[in-house]
């Protein structure tokens, strides 16, 4: 069976999970990390017994350090989150951890200004938008030649509806993963937003071009046949490019460090609604379009 004959399987699947991902940003949001909200980030790891997270938050109490997040992590580790602090408070934050419960390394330590967050946080959002108009007026100049039966402007204005559904899976897995486990949007997860919009575009394109080819070498065949024909050329490519790139995340997943296990998964799931998005997304709503025009010709021509 043709995946472009099964669209409306495929446009329904994508409406329900990006409404899962809506549903899922509307009640529980996104919990933003100190990158884009100020404040300080401390990742200590105990030398001896881990002492009690009641225990510690009434050690840090006096410092008057506001709202202050504490975390256990590994064996012996704990994340503490709380305001911008001065150098002068990190070290007595230190002497009173280090009265309470002994010994410790710090692993890590990231303060940043409200302002600063506030700064990042509008420079990635216009990152994130700049690429976006970038690859629509690519796509645009490279396929100025393709006039018929689809403008090229089409091709431009489809693959970014392609990528705004490739961004909204992994920005609902964002909100999903901050409401259970507690997770917080920084830079990397930009980085691999971004990430994914590059293999994204990657991926259509390559469908794409095998349409602009076949066009020039069946101009006789019928839109959608054509259509289906360069699925059916690029599918194993696009396919297995995937698969490799997923499998090398996943041994990322598997064997690298804490930081950067989320990034890695995220990666894969924009990898695999990227893949999807260009076989069963982009292509089949190149030939949607196409029926559209002929049904509002032919309304016109009745007229």
């Amino acid at each position: 069976m043709s995946v472009i004959k099964l669209r409306s399987l495929w446009y329904g699947l994508s409406a329900l999970v990006i409404a899962a991902s809506v549903v899922l940003l509307v009640f529980a949001g996104l919990r933003l990390g100190i990158d884009f909200t100020g404040g300080t980030l401390w990742e200590i790891e105990f030398m001896n017994a881990r002492p009690e997270v009641e225990a510690m938050r009434a050690a840090i109490a006096p410092l008057d350090l506001g709202s202050v997040s504490i975390q256990p992590t590994g064996e012996q580790g704990m994340i503490l989150r709380f305001r911008h602090v001065t150098e002068e408070e990190h070290q007595a934050l230190g002497a009173a951890v280090r009265h309470t419960g002994g010994e410790f390394a710090e692993r890590r330590y990231d303060t940043i200004g409200p302002t600063i967050g506030r700064e990042m946080a509008r420079r990635s959002l216009v990152a994130i938008g700049l690429v976006i108009l970038l690859i629509v007026s690519y796509i645009a100049f490279a396929f100025r030649k393709v006039s018929l039966p689809v403008a090229s402007w089409k091709y431009g204005i489809v693959t970014v509806i392609a990528l705004l559904h490739d961004v909204a899976i992994p920005v609902g897995f964002f909100a999903l993963a901050g409401m259970f486990w507690g997770y917080e949007v920084d830079m990397l997860a930009v980085t691999a937003i971004l990430t994914i919009l590059g293999f994204s575009v990657h991926d259509t394109i390559v469908v794409f071009d095998r349409v602009r080819e076949n066009l020039s070498r069946r101009p006789g065949d019928e839109f959608s046949l054509l259509v289906a024909r360069s699925v059916r050329e690029t599918l194993v490519r696009s396919i297995n490019t995937s698969l490799t790139v997923v499998l090398a995340l996943g041994a990322v997943w598997l064997f690298g460090g804490q930081s950067t296990k989320m990034f890695s998964i995220t990666l894969i799931i924009g990898i695999i609604a990227g893949t999807y998005s260009s076989i069963c997304i982009a292509s089949p709503l190149l030939v949607t379009w196409r029926r559209w025009d002929e049904r509002r010709a032919g309304r016109m021509r009745a007229a």
